[in-house]
């Protein structure tokens, strides 16, 4: 074969060393943590990513999924992400305000008319622009917003037919203090608790009812405990999968690509996935499960849940009043 020159002969080494280092991305691991257990929402969203970053990353990506808390736990995960101490983590809404305020608009009571008015919320500009303040806020990406689910309501004292059976009754809360003030507006007594130390307060008596998304009130086996269910629905609640920033710098733009892909589309299945159980959950709890449930009246909660909702539309200035009411705005 006829030799064609030294700049010829570079310029073919060089075209080749481009096209082989893009084809050759540098391997990702990329270690994934929630807090709840197997079989929960949370490990429908997890799992599903990790089979479908590693396929749309050609396997350049290797997701590990740390179930169970084996990573850390929710209130300490958003700011180890910020750090970089932790890749990738799912962390319910409410769990975030701390962090990044804003987050309460999401978790005001009965914001959402119904499930149709949270995804045209969460799914559109809305939601699009809040995960972009989020992240030049915090530094931490907001890859889908998954499922929207409501956290119903169980105790060990009695029947809830109306907001009158909720006083003075020890509820147990997140951290998050719309959720401590909903529950004081409701006539309970909410007593603040980190997820790890809430099945233990059930069990011990130290709180007397608690509420959860359906699915994790079965996957926690907190029927075995609570005799009482309540479909309250007072709270909707989502759990982002999330990501830091030193994580989706490792990648290259194929690999970003194929994450957010994956996010997207396990958020899809989620949604899909999630949705068609819960009828099926609470039939499971009422039946089953042996919990009790009774009808009740939701107004004097959805009145309560308004006033929840006016007082911090008021207070917490003008942003948060602005994303309040673009969500109410959805609703029409």
């Amino acid at each position: 074969m006829p030799f064609s020159g030294p700049k010829t002969f570079m310029a073919s080494v060089l075209a080749l060393a481009v096209t082989g280092s893009s084809a050759l991305a540098d391997d990702v691991t990329i270690n994934l943590g929630y807090a709840a257990a197997e079989g929960s929402s949370y490990a429908v969203l997890a799992n599903k990513f990790e089979e479908l970053a590693e396929e749309y990353s050609g396997g350049t990506i290797d997701v590990k999924v740390r179930c169970c808390g084996q990573l850390m736990g929710e209130d300490e995960a958003f700011k180890a992400m910020q750090l970089g101490t932790v890749d990738m983590h799912v962390i319910t809404g409410n769990n975030i305000s701390p962090h990044f305020p804003l987050m309460d608009a999401f978790v005001l009571p009965y914001i959402f008319e119904d499930k149709d008015h949270a995804y045209r919320v969460l799914e559109g500009e809305v939601g699009q622009n809040f995960a972009q303040q989020l992240q030049e806020a915090t530094g931490v990406h907001l890859l889908t917003f998954g499922f929207v689910g409501d956290r119903d309501f169980y105790n060990s004292r009695n029947p809830i037919t109306s907001m009158a059976d909720m006083a003075g009754l020890k509820v147990r809360v997140p951290k998050n203090q719309v959720m401590i003030d909903t529950f004081t507006e409701f006539g309970a007594a909410p007593i603040p608790l980190p997820w790890a130390d809430t099945p233990t307060a059930l069990q011990t008596g130290t709180v007397e009812g608690a509420d959860n998304g359906t699915s994790f009130i079965k996957s926690q086996k907190f029927y075995e405990i609570m005799p009482h269910f309540t479909a309250l629905e007072h709270f909707t609640y989502f759990s982002p999968l999330f990501a830091s920033d030193r994580v989706m710098g490792k990648l290259d733009d194929d690999q970003r690509e194929a994450v957010m892909r994956a996010a997207r589309e396990a958020g899809i299945y989620q949604k899909e996935e999630m949705t068609s159980q819960v009828g099926e959950i609470r039939a499971f709890l009422t039946g089953e499960g042996g919990m009790q449930t009774a009808e009740f009246d939701r107004t004097d909660f959805i009145a309560a849940g308004q006033r929840v909702q006016d007082r911090y539309a008021a207070e917490k200035g003008d942003v948060f009043t602005a994303l309040v009411n673009e969500i109410r705005a959805a609703a029409e």
